[in-house]
């Protein structure tokens, strides 16, 4: 241990997962996370259930992740916490928790972006995981987001293309729904695709303007193209999952590939890091290897257990924000939706 280590706790809590991290300087130490399996029941994920879930998981989670870590409280440097986006009840269990905590212990208080965080995740030390030089392009991918961001630097970062209205994950949720599958559904496609015919089913790509994303219309899409057939043969869908399932996914991947060559063709930029919990997804990770091959790109993808929500993302933003002096006051608040 060195004395100019610094040691950060963070906290997230953006939507259904509490999690707590402890990192010394940009490597983890801890990373724990306490999944809420009461939302499974009702096909989603429920906001008053889950600011429950996180008051009785915070205290726990934090302790473990201290524990983990074998490093007492009082030699932590400072505490980060996601400030959003998210759902508000969730996000304000964790930051009213890290500002107690920064108080009672008298250390800086850091606020977190989610989305910053998918992105620099990639910058956690990790062997075997490569950093990205910047600038690079980030393509974050989750239940609530799907962006092309090109990265300059630290915290310099801008949006190029954004979804108008569904993100990627709420696709797959949807289909998977659609489909019959229990929430969450996104990983079980994933599985069946692996055993299906991609070009089995054709579906017809959004024509949405620049690197601007829509996923509203495909969903639509495959709803009716579900309800006709099953319709026609009731047993369609148990007959022919793996199919559906890989041409779906197969249709989505290309809607996120069309717009990545766009935005390389635009920036320049040949690095592609990706980031967020649909980045899990074995076709779409297969499909931004290749990529290096065919396009010459170069592709990163974190370690998987930093691509779902998660607080080690939060305390490499918040290791970087405490070498900048990047503080927050206890006047902080927390936002559901908040400027990148």
């Amino acid at each position: 241990m060195h004395p100019d280590d610094v040691f950060i706790l963070a906290i997230e809590s953006s939507c259904d997962d509490t999690a707590a991290a402890v990192l010394c300087n940009n490597k983890v130490l801890s990373n724990v996370v306490a999944r809420q399996n009461i939302h499974e029941e009702y096909g989603g994920v429920v906001p008053e259930l889950a600011s429950r879930a996180h008051q009785q998981n915070i205290v726990p989670v934090i302790d473990v992740a201290l524990k983990k870590a074998n490093i007492p409280k009082n030699q932590l440097s400072a505490i980060a916490f996601t400030q959003g986006p998210g759902l508000m009840g969730s996000l304000l269990v964790g930051s009213s928790f890290a500002k107690s905590l920064s108080m009672a212990l008298n250390i800086p208080l850091i606020a977190v972006h989610h989305m910053h965080a998918h992105i620099l995740a990639h910058f956690i030390d990790e062997e075997g995981f490569e950093k990205p030089a910047f600038p690079f392009l980030a393509l974050t991918i989750s239940g609530g987001h799907t962006q092309i961001v090109k990265v300059s630097s630290f915290f310099d970062m801008e949006i190029l293309g954004e979804t108008t209205d569904d993100a990627v994950g709420e696709a797959f949720d949807k289909t998977a729904k659609i489909l019959g599958f229990p929430y969450p559904g996104g990983p079980l496609i994933d599985q069946f695709a692996k055993e299906g015919n991609p070009k089995k089913y054709t579906f017809t790509k959004p024509k949405v303007p620049n690197l601007d994303f829509s996923f509203s219309g495909l969903k639509t899409q495959i709803l009716y193209f579900i309800q006709k057939n099953v319709l026609e043969n009731p047993n369609f869908i148990e007959e022919n999952k793996n199919d559906i399932c890989a041409s779906v996914q197969n249709i989505i991947i290309e809607i996120l590939m069309d717009k990545l060559k766009m935005a390389v063709a635009q920036t320049g930029i040949t690095q592609i890091a990706i980031g967020g919990g649909v980045s899990a997804n074995s076709g779409i990770r297969q499909t931004l290897l290749d990529a290096q091959n065919k396009y010459g790109w170069k592709t990163f993808i974190p370690k998987f257990e930093y691509t779902t929500d998660n607080a080690a993302m939060i305390g490499i933003v918040g290791y970087h924000k405490f070498l900048d002096d990047k503080f927050v006051d206890q006047s902080i608040f927390s936002k559901a939706r908040i400027e990148f």
